[in-house]
């Protein structure tokens, strides 16, 4: 990985709305077809995750069901990376990573522009999590 690249992917609490938003294209559960979404990506004790406020997203379906994904940098630098989704599924570990979502969102400059705060319980009872883990 080259180290614009690197550079893209090091967003930390400082970083604004723009540089955590990325689009994905995943393969359709049902069709088969490629979907490609807009989504925010978040970082977490150096990995890197997607996940998003309390829903059912359809990528999150597309992923179980081929977890083979792109992730498309596309704000500062243009990259389309190859890569695997990892579903969360403990609750230990989803805890520790939405911990630190939330304490990153909560902040006053609020990256997410969404309603603080935002609280660790609504995430982990509705929010689906996937570490992305990216071709060498």
């Amino acid at each position: 990985m080259d180290e614009a690249v690197r550079r893209a992917l090091a967003i930390t609490p400082a970083s604004p709305a723009r540089d955590r938003t990325i689009d994905i294209t995943t393969t359709g559960a049902k069709t088969g077809k490629a979907r490609r979404i807009e989504i925010w990506f978040y970082r977490a004790d150096g990995k890197i995750y997607l996940s998003g406020l309390p829903s059912r997203p359809s990528w999150y379906a597309n992923i179980l069901a081929n977890p083979r994904l792109t992730f498309h940098l596309k704000h500062g630098i243009r990259a389309d990376l190859p890569a695997t989704a990892v579903p969360i599924t403990d609750d230990s570990e989803r805890r520790r990573i939405f911990t630190q979502f939330v304490a990153d969102l909560n902040q006053p400059h609020n990256p997410g522009r969404i309603a603080q705060p935002t609280r660790v319980e609504d995430w982990m009872a509705g929010s689906r999590l996937a570490e992305i883990v990216f071709d060498d």
